[in-house]
């Protein structure tokens, strides 16, 4: 693998690839329904690929307004650590700092070691808030 033969896009993955690419990450997985809904009302996503394998992905969602959340920021294990993950908040922040206005909030959640990466970009902890989240498991 060279990080020569990766292709950029700014596009949302499909739902199958996206869902993958969660559990390979170790994230928690979604429902393809829910996918099939969501991604498309995305409103910006970077995603990476090695020929036509998924291996990293980026998404922004909210009202292009006044919110902006980034979300799904997940890159394979086996790509992990090259620098791919930088490249797409990169993308994902020229497109925030494209839309956002003043008053606009934009947040993420992060894991530990990834938060990281985050500060790089000018994010910084919440300290008069606590995050919070409500998870839809199978009807």
């Amino acid at each position: 693998m060279t990080l020569s033969n990766l292709e950029y896009r700014h596009e949302p993955p499909s739902v199958e690839d996206y869902c993958n690419l969660r559990v390979q990450a170790g994230m928690s997985p979604r429902g393809k329904e829910a996918a099939r809904i969501g991604l498309p009302n995305s409103l910006f996503a970077v995603t990476v690929y090695e020929g036509e394998r998924l291996i990293g992905m980026a998404r922004v969602v909210g009202d292009g307004g006044v919110n902006f959340l980034i979300v799904d920021v997940a890159v394979h294990p086996d790509y992990q650590g090259k620098g791919i993950g930088k490249k797409m908040m990169g993308d994902i922040m020229q497109y925030i700092d494209s839309k956002a206005l003043p008053g606009s909030l934009i947040q993420l959640s992060a894991d530990p070691p990834a938060d990281n990466l985050y500060k790089q970009f000018g994010f910084e902890y919440m300290t008069d808030s606590i995050g919070m989240y409500k998870y839809i498991y199978e009807k």
